[in-house]
């Protein structure tokens, strides 16, 4: 009886037919990455806003003012009064009803200083000039309430936290491509609900939901992926990166040419429905199958394979072998019982950890320094293409652990400079902190092809799904570690940064090199490494 290699082998190891299943199946990303970056455009602050003091609509309505007269006479009056009172989060401590004047609305308060003009925080009564444009003016995530603006991120995250645990757990049990298009559908119809969330509440729910759905997708197509190909192609892990990287490059367009975040939360959630079209063109993980003891189903989707790529298996096979470990449902204890997974997973954990933390803190950073956002989110994704095309003319060449660990120290060292470089040379400043946004993308395109070619078939969608589950808990972190240490001084957070960076380059060169091995079939294989 041959082994799964030998057969994938004979059927062909990156033939038509994988070609076929890594594009589509490539597309994921696009959508992925959208969602995962997304709050940039839905959340932007609102242009021009303010406080309307209670009763202004109805003396608004009888004096026929339009908003910018109402907001003249709102506003203009507190900024004479101090100029450091812009009118957003204070109002002028009023209550205007039927007897106001038209005219002079603010005769009536009796007080002729400016200078001294009562004043009132403003609660819930915020006027918007584009009332739709984000989820900060749709939901008033203004003032005392900005923080909730990075809590919705950190919901989001929350959800990728979720779906790693549930949907990795469910796609080792029941199957790869069942949990791929269910999550797909999840996606989707989240997506439409948020985009129609009567409140902020249910906004963040499904938000939550649409997270954990698209988690489920994002790592699923890649498990398939890695799983249908030869060990010599599993390079396939780091192209599809570059799909990520498109979502990111495409979604600033998006958000220019549409002018509210309803119609961005639709655009990159609808396509989701496309996939469930996968049904009929992408076939379950054969790999998967044989540890499920379902070796017939295996062979005919082999027998499939080696006929799309015009190869022939023999008539003779009639059965793969497969390890004879015993087929069990996942758990994290499988991941730490013997030396080398305990060893890999804790390495991997801290590395997925530290890539996601410096990865959305420097994406983030871009909104603490301002700019254009639309420009410079289109070169921030720009500038993470190359990263895909580097490891790729390296990482066969030399193996994955040098890159991995390079990457973290080039990252630790750009953040480190960049954090003390003068403001008046901000174009060297801009050119290594570039050089630091490339290489910590590097280090998390790496991880992923690392993170699944370190874990047996039994445990891969687990282990991969369990260890990116601290991806989303640096993600959790990220908004508030960068926006609190930001506040004490603006390049504190690049000093952390470069600190956990170079702890993971370090780390990273103990884990065991893959270049050019199957992938492991049972945790023995792993221990031997």
């Amino acid at each position: 009886m041959p082994s799964f290699d030998e057969v994938l082998k004979e059927a062909g190891e990156f033939g038509r037919f994988q070609k076929r299943v890594f594009f589509l199946l490539s597309q994921t990303g696009i959508t992925f990455s959208s969602l995962f970056a997304s709050v940039v455009f839905l959340g932007r602050a609102p242009d021009n806003f303010w406080c309307r003091i209670p009763g202004a609509t109805d003396v608004s309505e009888r004096c026929g003012w339009t908003l910018e007269e109402e907001r003249n006479f709102t506003v203009l009056p507190l900024h004479l009064g101090n100029e450091s009172v812009s009118g957003e989060c204070e109002r002028l401590d009023v209550t205007w009803d039927a007897s106001v004047s038209c005219a002079s609305p603010l005769a009536r308060s009796g007080n002729d200083s400016r200078g001294s003009l009562p004043l009132a925080p403003c609660h819930g009564n915020w006027v918007y000039e584009q009332p739709h444009a984000s989820i900060v003016s749709e939901y008033d995530l203004v003032c005392g309430n900005a923080w909730m603006l990075d809590l919705s991120q950190a919901i989001l995250n929350l959800g990728f936290l979720a779906g790693a645990f549930i949907l990795g757990y469910a796609a080792d049990r029941y199957g790869r491509i069942l949990i791929y298009l269910l999550s797909c559908l999840g996606v989707g119809i989240c997506g439409i609900i948020v985009a129609f969330s009567p409140n902020f509440t249910v906004f963040l729910i499904f938000r939550f939901l649409q997270g954990m759905f698209g988690k489920g997708t994002w790592m699923t197509c890649y498990v398939i992926v890695t799983e249908i190909v030869g060990s010599d192609q599993r390079i396939v892990g780091i192209v599809i990166q570059i799909f990520f990287t498109l979502g990111i490059i495409i979604l600033p367009g998006i958000a220019y040419l549409i002018p509210t975040w309803q119609g961005i939360q639709l655009a990159i959630s609808l396509p989701n429905f496309l996939f469930l079209l996968y049904y009929w063109v992408v076939p379950e993980s054969p790999r998967w199958l044989l540890t499920r003891k379902k070796g017939e189903k295996a062979l005919k989707i082999m027998r499939n394979i080696a006929k799309h790529n015009g190869k022939f298996l023999s008539p003779h096979y009639s059965e793969i072998t497969i390890s004879n470990q015993e087929v069990s449902n996942p758990s994290f204890l499988d991941l730490v019982r013997t030396p080398q997974m305990r060893k890999n997973t804790l390495i991997l954990m801290y590395a997925w950890f530290t890539s996601a933390l410096i990865y959305q803190g420097l994406v983030m950073r871009l909104g603490i320094i301002g700019g254009n956002l639309y420009l410079d989110f289109f070169i921030s994704g720009a500038v993470e293409l190359p990263a895909a095309f580097l490891i790729i003319v390296t990482i066969d060449r030399i193996g994955r652990r040098l890159p991995f660990a390079m990457s973290n120290i080039v990252a630790s060292i750009a953040c480190l400079i960049t954090a003390f470089l003068p403001e008046d040379i901000p174009w060297l400043k801009t050119t290594v902190a570039t050089l630091g946004r490339l290489s910590i993308t590097i280090a998390f395109e790496v991880v992923y092809l690392v993170n699944s070619e370190l874990y047996p078939t039994t445990l891969r969608n687990f282990g991969v799904s369990l260890c990116s589950s601290l991806c989303d808990l640096g993600g959790i972190i990220a908004p508030f570690l960068l926006f609190r240490l930001a506040a004490i001084w603006l390049e504190l957070p690049l000093i952390i940064f470069s600190i956990l960076a170079a702890l993971c380059g370090l780390l990273v060169l103990l884990l065991p090199e893959t270049k050019g091995i199957s992938l492991p079939e049972t945790v023995e294989d792993v221990e031997h490494l």
